[in-house]
């Protein structure tokens, strides 16, 4: 691995022993690591600095980790993983909701921590993390919507779209086969990159986001990510 390739980290939990335990693995991988102790610390920290990933933990003294997100939302698009405890689906289903990209469940291994960070950068629309200096244009034009990847930029009607990293993948994974079904399982598995043990609500809450961030600035964009009833979702370029 190049070592110079780096990213800045905040870690937020209550408990110093993960706090520790966390920052050590990822110092190894050479990142660079902030963390807090409790949500309104995160809050500040996370709208004072630019951070590549969030590690937050849902069960926070003050503030808890769904109204961090929440507020960070309104502000910045920086990725969220959600650290939540086996018995907080009901939880992470409303992280997503808010904005949280993924989550881990504790009791978790540090080293998947570190893969799940690893993995969120490639693919995140905001960390410089692993930019190329030799960008190539690649641009998505349709009639109300247009995706430049290159530049991670969304317009609706010629207006920016802000999306979080896990949105805008899940938009451009569809546009780029206008037209085509894919279902649920397909979908977490090709826009996440692995099994999220058939919780497929997380693809319909990204979805019920991406649309209502889409019909603030265009109802025509919008209505080209169908839903098609008993399968799952499509992008479609024809429709009305």
């Amino acid at each position: 691995m190049d070592q110079e390739q780096s990213g800045k980290i905040l870690v937020v939990d209550d408990e110093e022993r993960i706090r520790r335990l966390v920052r050590m693995y990822l110092e190894r991988e050479n990142f660079e690591v902030t963390d807090a102790e409790d949500g309104e610390e995160a809050l500040t920290l996370a709208l004072e600095e630019d951070f590549d990933v969030i590690l937050l933990d849902l069960m926070l003294p003050g503030k808890d980790g769904i109204e961090v997100c929440k507020e960070l939302r309104e502000k910045k698009a920086t990725p969220v993983i959600m650290l939540t405890a086996k018995g907080e689906e009901a939880n992470r289903v409303q992280g997503f909701e808010v904005g949280t990209d993924d989550y881990i469940v504790k009791p978790f291994s540090p080293r998947e921590v570190v893969l799940r960070v690893k993995a969120l950068l490639r693919r995140s629309s905001t960390t410089k993390f692993l930019q190329t200096e030799t960008a190539t244009e690649d641009v998505l034009v349709f009639d109300h919507l247009t995706i430049e990847n290159d530049a991670h930029r969304v317009k609706a009607d010629g207006s920016d779209v802000n999306l979080t990293p896990k949105e805008y993948e899940l938009l451009l994974f569809l546009a780029q086969s206008p037209d085509k079904v894919f279902d649920r399982e397909e979908l977490l598995k090709e826009v996440w990159q692995y099994e999220f043990f058939g919780d497929l609500r997380t693809v319909d809450t990204h979805v019920k986001r991406l649309r209502e961030k889409l019909n603030k600035v265009s109802k025509e964009a919008a209505k080209m990510i169908v839903t098609v009833w008993g399968v799952g979702y499509k992008f479609e370029v024809d429709g009305e």
